[in-house]
Formats: C-alpha cells, sequence, structure tokens
C-alpha cells in the first residue's frame, strides 16, 4: 500500500477518545473484602480505585490488625484510613452459624471474593469453594496466603518480611559483608497486592471473553509473588553458577550506578547503565577521555573494574554541592536524582503539577493525603476516594439491599452477628 493511503487509512481508523468520566475500567465490578492487614486488601483498594465497587467485611469489633499498625494517632488508624480508600463497611461474623447464611446470601451478588486466611480456615467455617460456587457459580475467589494453597508451608503464618527474606529478596540488600537488610516498610505485602489485583483483572477480563464460565479461584503465594520480580537470579544461578548477594546501592550488572554523596551532604542516585550514558557522565565530569580509557569502554568493561569507576564518579561528586551536581547532569542528559525523602516528594514541582499528591476526603480529620490513582487511563476522571470506612458503617445499605429492615439489623446486632 502506498504511504500517503497508509496515512490516510491510520487517521480514519483513530477512534475518538471517550468523555471524561467517573465511571472506571471495572465500574459494574463487584469485590468483597473479608481480608486483613495489608497484602489482600491493597489487592481491592487498587481495583477500587479503577471503579470497582468493593465493600469491606470486618468482624463486629472492628479488630483488623490495621488499625493498631503505625501510623496512628491516639484516636484515629491513619493506615486502615488510607490503605482502604474508596470501600464501604460491613461488619460481619462467619463463623456463627447465621452470619455463615447472611454471608452467602451476600456472596451471591458480587463478582470477587477477597480473602486472606491460612489455608483451610474458610473451609472450616463451611464456606469452601464448592459452597461458595452453589450460590454463585461465577464467582472469582482471591485466596493470598505467605505460601499458598498447597506445599510443607501451606500453614504457616506469613508477613511482609518472612517474604522478603524466603523469596531471596533480603538477601540481595544491604551492604557487603554485612548483616542482609529490610526496608521499613512492608514492600513483601504491596507487592503481594499488585499482583493480586492483575489477577483479580485477568480473571475479570476472561469472563468479559467467557461470559458464561465458571468461578475461578486464584491461589497467590506472596513469596512466590516477591520471587517473580528477582527474574534473572535462576539462570543466573544455573547458568554462570553464581548466586547475586548485596553490594549496598551499587548495582554489579551495571557501572556506574550506585548513590553518591555531594559536598553538601545529600545522596543522589546515578545510573550510567549504557556506554553512551557513560559517556555523557563522563562529559559532566570534565574527563571526556575516560570514556575511551579501555577499563570502562563498554558496560562488561567497567562492570569488571567497578571499584575504579565507582571511586571516580564519587570522588567527583564529593566536591560537587547538589545544585550544582545536579545542574551538570541534566545538561548533559544523564539520569540522575536526589534520595526524596516523603516531603521532598510532596513538595516537587512535578508531582505537583501532575496531582500525584491527593487528598482523601475523611469524616474525622477532614481529609488525608494520599497518592493518586496510578495508572491514568484517558476519560477518566475520578473524584478523589474516601478514606476507609468504620467497622460496619455501611450495614444499613447493605444489608438493607438483601432486603433486612432495621429491625432485623438491629437484632443481629445485638446478637454479635454483624
Amino acid at each position: 500500500m502506498p504511504s500517503d493511503a497508509f496515512k490516510h487509512t491510520a487517521a480514519a481508523a483513530e477512534p475518538t477518545p471517550p468523555p471524561a468520566t467517573p465511571q472506571g475500567p471495572l465500574a459494574g465490578i463487584r469485590i468483597l473484602d473479608m481480608a486483613t492487614v495489608i497484602a489482600a486488601p491493597f489487592s481491592a483498594s487498587l481495583c477500587a480505585d479503577m471503579g470497582a465497587e468493593v465493600v469491606k467485611l470486618e468482624l463486629p469489633e472492628g479488630n483488623d490488625p490495621l488499625r493498631s499498625l503505625s501510623p496512628t494517632t491516639p484516636d484515629h488508624a491513619l493506615f486502615w484510613k488510607v490503605s482502604n480508600r474508596g470501600k464501604k463497611g460491613v461488619s460481619l461474623d462467619v463463623r456463627k452459624p447465621e452470619g455463615r447464611a447472611l454471608f452467602l446470601r451476600l456472596i451471591a451478588s458480587f463478582d470477587v471474593l477477597v480473602e486472606n486466611f491460612r489455608t483451610g480456615t474458610l473451609d472450616k467455617w463451611g464456606l469452601d469453594a464448592p459452597t461458595l460456587w452453589s450460590v454463585n457459580p461465577r464467582l472469582v475467589i482471591l485466596r493470598v496466603t505467605g505460601f499458598g494453597q498447597t506445599g510443607p508451608y501451606a500453614q504457616r503464618p506469613g508477613f511482609a518480611r518472612i517474604f522478603e527474606a524466603m523469596s531471596g529478596f533480603a538477601h540481595l540488600t544491604g551492604e557487603s559483608g554485612r548483616s542482609p537488610q529490610h526496608m521499613n516498610y512492608p514492600l513483601g505485602d504491596v507487592i503481594a497486592g499488585l499482583f493480586g489485583a492483575f489477577a483479580i483483572s485477568t480473571a475479570i477480563a476472561e469472563r468479559h471473553r467467557h461470559p458464561d464460565a465458571p468461578g475461578r479461584e486464584i491461589d497467590l503465594a506472596a513469596t512466590e509473588a516477591m520471587f517473580r520480580l528477582l527474574e534473572a537470579l535462576p539462570v543466573e544461578h544455573e547458568v554462570l553458577g553464581q548466586a547475586r548477594s548485596r553490594s549496598g546501592s551499587r548495582a554489579t550488572y551495571t557501572a556506574p550506578s550506585n548513590m553518591y554523596r555531594t559536598a553538601d551532604g545529600h545522596w543522589v542516585t546515578i545510573v550510567g547503565s549504557s556506554d553512551p550514558i557513560f559517556k555523557r557522565i563522563c562529559q559532566a565530569m570534565g574527563q571526556p577521555a575516560l570514556a575511551h580509557d579501555p577499563r570502562f569502554a563498554t558496560t562488561p568493561d567497567r562492570v569488571q573494574n567497578i571499584d575504579e569507576i565507582d571511586a571516580i564518579v564519587a570522588g567527583w561528586c564529593e566536591c560537587q554541592t547538589l545544585a550544582a551536581l545536579s545542574e551538570a547532569l541534566t545538561r548533559g542528559g544523564v539520569p540522575h536524582s536526589k534520595v526524596y525523602a516523603v516531603d521532598d516528594v510532596m513538595a516537587d514541582p512535578h508531582f505537583i503539577a501532575r496531582e500525584a499528591i491527593i487528598r482523601l476526603p475523611d469524616p474525622d480529620l477532614g481529609s488525608l493525603p494520599a497518592p493518586a490513582i496510578v495508572p491514568r487511563f484517558s476519560g477518566f476522571k475520578p473524584a478523589p476516594p474516601r478514606t476507609g470506612p468504620a467497622a460496619g458503617e455501611h450495614n444499613a445499605e447493605v444489608y438493607g439491599a438483601l432486603g433486612l429492615g432495621s429491625d432485623a439489623l438491629d437484632r443481629l446486632q445485638r446478637e454479635g452477628v454483624i
């Protein structure tokens, strides 16, 4: 086809962007989140960001451990509020016979159930998958555990730091020859949550293709999710006989790539992960001849002589203020950044321009800052979601839709069912 004709065809086929709407890509999907703490609930929160209707189910006492996990104030569970944003809240004790019966009525109208109890717990309560599918044959059940539904560790409890340690992730973190380290945030939980949201979206996409497909049970092991990130390590071990270990902030697969301290005490990360970028680093340092030094000419050469090139870059950085260093590297097109604390993130003009920090409406504190919805879809302009609900806050609304009136709800509350 001639190029002009191709251009005309392509232009004619270009779709009209949809109008901006608060309806997200997952609008119409209903998710019942009965999980606790961070990993599995984060899956549901990410789906809520994308427009799914998410109902958070708690025990009547509202004793999810996340409600006491820092940050908190004497009166408010801040972590809970931001982590469970965009959800409605109901209370229910499914361990009680009447609670189990009410749960089965409730789950009939949902697309997805999210749970993170130890393997076999729901079965013990009479809520095994066949029972759930008997009332909702198309239900997607996301089960998030530390080690999965099978295997010798299936019954073990799991926490983020366990996932990080057993996946091999923590072995890579820290200074060479010193203790492995965990970061001061439950990374293993939120990584599992990302995989959970991906799994839910995948199951929904399958159901869209095959509307009559039966329900799915998704077995998500958080330790496996962390290991999935370390894609090249198994082949590196088998083929090259190497077990990668910690090296501080220095990358050992490319060079120079490290954290460097400036003359005025700031830390900057600089990434020279290709030969053209290394040449630009040399130009910025005023040492263009280094790019032709046989020790540093290619990435494998620089990795082989990593101590020498790292010392040169570190020595240059130590003589520069942050402003001077950033100006030289920016002018040279070198990827770099000051290592931000959260206050730097919140004050950065780029993040401000993109509204990367949003304000979540909160009935107790007015509003709370939180990361924006990620990613951004064209035609989707959502209002900031509200903070996480109080235990049972939406009981009347959700159970009322099942036909339960105020008298029935009052009785269930007195009996500790809701």
